[in-house]
């Protein structure tokens, strides 16, 4: 052990147990409020055949060494449980939620863990306007007595820019963007000249606007087309996302969609962001056919998200960093 003097001390927990013990009350109180509300808690496998297909994200890869056909199988640690969960909902399971572990290679700070655990839940015959309400419901009901939700506010996202940062985001370029930036002494990372226009909204809005946002939930709202993700598309000028994220004490905590269920157009999203990958020189993943299918099957009109739990209690004690929460973070893994 002489060699490895950090062994004797960091093999305890990160995380005080009175936080460990907040962490099981609060998903005692998220297993009830679901409970409650009839939505069934359901439970999908964390490795797939398939990966996330985003050029934002990369899995962590696996391989199954074990007797039989599937031998030498390649294999992901799932980002999120989203796939098989909608695969869930086309054979007519109705509203479901699940608590997981998911995995994100390449994501490590004081916001961030590989390895974390999410809350993602969907509501047949709900849109995105309607999840809204339900998350606010969610963190009333979770952090009562234990902290104050403070205002709730709305914003479109275009009127976020022009408010925080003043600009609009659809009229200005990436030199603009990048000018806004380096006025703010703002952090860009490395290989931004390559970064695409929605990477440079990102940027400013991680490092512009979250943190004018203020105490309180504040939810986001129709994002651009192109930053639709998995979500629908609705007609305007311009046309945007039937998408939201929630921020909490200005971190950010949702993302939610009114759920695209066109297989055609999934597949086609899929492609792009397999090219995107390709021309970013990233890993060519195998997108997930099963997904796919379920959806040629037929979706139920549905709407979904994804809420960080770490995050959500770094909130409720008042701590500065994911470690602080977390038994054995990363580093003592």
């Amino acid at each position: 052990m002489a060699d490895f003097p950090s062994l004797q001390s960091d093999w305890r927990p990160a995380a005080a147990l009175d936080v460990l013990r907040l962490r099981a009350r609060l998903l005692r109180r998220i297993r009830t409020f679901f409970d409650r509300a009839g939505v069934l808690e359901v439970d999908t496998p964390a490795l797939s055949a398939a990966a996330v297909t985003s050029p934002h994200l990369a899995s962590f890869q696996s391989a199954y060494h074990g007797p039989g056909p599937l031998r030498g199988r390649q294999l992901y640690l799932h980002t999120s449980p989203e796939f098989a969960m909608k695969r869930l909902l086309a054979a007519g399971s109705g509203s479901i939620y699940q608590l997981c572990k998911v995995f994100r290679d390449g994501e490590s700070g004081c916001n961030h863990n590989p390895e974390f655990t999410l809350l993602e839940w969907y509501r047949t015959d709900y849109d995105h306007l309607d999840l809204m309400d339900e998350v606010e419901r969610l963190l009333a009901t979770v952090l009562d007595g234990i902290l104050p939700l403070g205002g709730v506010h709305h914003w479109a996202w275009r009127d976020l820019f022009i408010e925080f940062a003043g600009l609009d985001p659809l009229l200005a370029g990436v030199t603009e963007l990048a000018n806004l930036l380096a006025d703010k002494h703002a952090v860009v990372p490395v290989g931004m000249q390559d970064a695409s226009l929605d990477d440079w909204h990102d940027l400013v809005m991680t490092q512009v606007i979250e943190p004018r946002l203020g105490a309180g939930l504040v939810f986001v709202r129709d994002y651009p087309a192109s930053q639709a993700a998995l979500a629908r598309i609705r007609r305007g000028n311009p046309p945007v996302a039937s998408r939201f994220e929630a921020y909490l004490n200005g971190m950010e905590l949702a993302n939610g969609f009114h759920e695209l269920s066109d297989a055609d157009e999934q597949r086609s999203r899929f492609d792009a962001e397999l090219a995107q990958r390709k021309q970013r020189r990233l890993p060519i993943v195998p997108a997930d056919e099963r997904l796919l299918a379920a959806l040629s099957s037929g979706l139920p009109d549905c709407a979904g998200v994804a809420l960080g739990v770490d995050r959500l209690l770094m909130l409720a004690c008042g701590a500065r960093c994911l470690s602080d929460v977390l038994a054995f973070p990363f580093e003592r893994a």
